[in-house]
């Protein structure tokens, strides 16, 4: 609707500041000319805006002109108020003032949504984490949010999986990411992208230095990169497992961090075929916590190392008659 419209390129103005007619026609999915016929609209309702033509020009509203949100339709409003986990503005130390933040914008939400938005916030609840995910690591997400929020270049004594050794780095921060009640920083190290888990790094310091970021690059762009790299590495491995009927649905659920890909399933045998993709063979172990209830079809290598795993646990607990006291 151009009521809609409008009022996104009043806010936007707002926000912004000077922005090109294009950027805005791009972000509206409209025409350059439909911009500037709503610009006319909006300056013959009383708003102050107007456009500088040329290079370095734009649309702009007069210095210390302001709008309130009142323009917010019902189902806006109830988006504000879906809250999403509540852990994640505790660990960036934002719970107070996100609580703060959303009573002001109900105070200003017109009284008819007010309803709605209250409904909302009690009725529907995001929870990130994971099933039987286990306790989290506490995480201190203090300094890494500050060098995010500052600008400032990061010093950090980080350990990787697998690795006892404590590696030190200095980074360029992008931002934070909550992914599945995980926290990632999502950093240049020399000028190339890296992703660290938050729960691994054993200290960070912020520097005086200010960030050095790849221009252009924003942290959306820069997590989609890194994201792809984990999802989609190749030299995967590729593992053809039965499932029995029964456990299929816990099965895909515990194995949900991996790419998997049911195949012919026709819902009545008894054993289901999923192909999964590991990222090297020693992570296949995991397999055995299912017991008898999963058996590997392929490849061989698979097996091999599930059997001489399985044959090193029942070593272990026939090693001697008694237990240890």
């Amino acid at each position: 609707m151009k009521s809609d419209r409008l009022l996104s390129i009043l806010l936007l103005l707002q926000t912004r500041g000077r922005v090109p007619a294009r950027e805005l026609a791009e972000r509206l999915e409209v025409s350059v000319r439909t911009v500037y016929r709503d610009v006319e609209a909006l300056s013959a309702a009383g708003v102050p805006v107007y456009a500088e033509r040329g290079r370095h020009g734009g649309i702009e509203l007069l210095a210390g002109f302001r709008t309130d949100v009142t323009g917010l339709t019902a189902d806006e409003s109830r988006a504000l108020f879906v809250l999403a986990a509540q852990g994640a503005h505790a660990a960036l130390g934002l719970d107070t003032a996100f609580g703060s933040a959303l009573r002001k914008v109900m105070a200003a939400l017109p009284a008819p949504h007010r309803p709605a938005a209250e409904t909302a916030s009690r009725r529907i609840l995001v929870d990130a984490t994971r099933w039987r995910g286990g306790p989290q690591p506490t995480v201190d997400l203090g300094v890494l949010r500050d060098a995010v929020f500052a600008d400032r270049r990061l010093r950090l004594r980080y350990r990787h999986s697998g690795e006892r050794q404590v590696r030190t780095y200095t980074v360029d921060p992008y931002g934070l990411v909550a992914k599945a009640g995980v926290w990632y920083l999502v950093a240049d190290r020399r000028a190339e992208p890296r992703l660290f888990r938050a729960d691994r790094v054993r200290s960070a310091r912020l520097l005086d230095d200010p960030v050095r970021r790849r221009p252009g690059v924003e942290l959306a762009d820069a997590w989609e990169g890194l994201r792809r790299q984990v999802e989609e590495r190749p030299g995967g491995l590729d593992v053809t497992v039965r499932v029995r009927r029964d456990r299929l649905d816990m099965f895909l659920r515990l194995t949900a961090f991996l790419p998997a890909e049911l195949l012919d399933d026709d819902g009545e045998s008894e054993w289901a075929t999923v192909r999964l993709t590991y990222g090297f063979l020693p992570e296949t172990r995991q397999l055995l916590v299912f017991g008898d209830q999963v058996e590997v079809l392929s490849p061989p290598q698979v097996r091999e190392e599930l059997a001489r795993a399985a044959g090193s646990v029942a070593e272990l607990y026939q090693r001697s008659g008694e237990a240890p006291a």
